[in-house]
């Protein structure tokens, strides 16, 4: 990480903010880092994204051009260094949903709101080029994730049906008309409000967005991984997208549990992944939310004939069971 940090200031010397003062931010599931820059009464965020690690900042550049120009607030590219992973952007402060909504919960409907809107705006925009499709089949496969590394020793026969009838259902649903982000949920919005419309929701992490279904960054909104959003808030923010969109409410109600179901498998098979593999333990402690997500997804009638081939196959996670998983997760050393 030393060696990173070298390079990070050899980049900014190329910059305006040369000789800037450096200080850790956050990181995230992935090889991403970020970190303040001050200088002169100034901030900036800078991005750490080493190509080593698997990381490429170039789609995160285009999809914040193309927020931008549709007028929603994402971080502006200030300085860019492609080959090694760096870019400077535009600072839009700590004001995270999250972090917000633990000072002033009593404006959570109006975020929630907010949020939707953003959506309901930026999905009557016209999509950039070259975006890559989250198609059934790519969505099929990543749902067995929860198979592969959550279930663990999943029976072959019942992977392989489950896997059948989740393409299927995504299938019946596909509809690939909007951009998605993916990763759109209260840890990853910032509520800036001294600006106006829609603007006032700040986006991060969207590099990784695609051709998809109107209703999955909805569903990323509200069946948030990290916190509760009450079931009146949930089904208000829905309803209020179908009246504004036009969509029909049965159908587009139905694709929200299909793409729910499917979006929770993945994200407890990620989860997983992130203990056994990488070491991180504490999103094991996510997981008794997102099956809670789950089960209530499969409940939904068009759903339901998915429910038993997950239920035989996947255990839910009792705390014994999630304490043997955290065995599991291997220490890693201290960078």
């Amino acid at each position: 990480m030393t060696n990173r940090i070298t390079l990070a200031k050899a980049f900014l010397q190329r910059t305006d903010w040369a000789g800037a003062a450096i200080a850790p931010l956050a990181g995230d599931a992935s090889n991403r880092r970020y970190l303040r820059i001050s200088h002169e009464g100034a901030t900036a965020v800078l991005m750490d994204a080493p190509a080593d690690r698997g990381e490429d900042v170039r789609p995160f550049i285009t999809i914040a051009e193309h927020l931008a120009k549709t007028g929603l607030s994402a971080p502006r590219v200030l300085a860019q260094d492609t080959e090694q992973g760096f870019l400077l952007l535009e600072d839009l402060g700590d004001d995270l949903f999250a972090r917000i909504l633990l000072r002033q919960p009593a404006i959570e409907g109006d975020l929630y709101r907010a949020a939707t809107d953003v959506l309901i705006h930026l999905h009557a925009q016209p999509l950039p080029q070259a975006l890559a499709t989250y198609d059934a089949a790519m969505m099929a496969d990543r749902a067995l994730l929860a198979f592969d590394w959550y279930a663990g020793d999943a029976d072959s026969i019942r992977r392989g049906a489950a896997h059948a009838a989740i393409f299927a259902l995504l299938s019946d649903h596909a509809d690939h008309s909007v951009l998605i982000q993916r990763d759109y949920h209260a840890e990853n919005l910032l509520w800036l409000p001294r600006r106006s419309g829609v603007a006032r929701v700040g986006l991060l992490d969207f590099q990784d967005a695609m051709r998809g279904h109107p209703a999955y960054d909805l569903v990323s909104l509200l069946q948030d991984a990290r916190r509760d959003v009450p079931p009146q808030i949930a089904a208000e923010m829905v309803a209020h997208y179908i009246q504004r969109t036009g969509h029909n409410a049965d159908r587009f109600e139905t694709a929200y549990h299909v793409l729910g179901a499917q979006r929770n498998l993945r994200i407890i098979g990620v989860f997983a992944r992130l203990c056994l593999r990488n070491g991180k333990a504490h999103y094991i402690d996510l997981i008794p939310r997102v099956w809670a997500h789950l089960m209530h997804d499969l409940a939904h009638p068009a759903v339901a004939e998915l429910a038993p081939l997950i239920t035989a196959a996947i255990p839910a996670p009792t705390n014994i069971f999630l304490k043997d998983l955290k065995t599991q997760c291997p220490t890693l050393p201290v960078p």
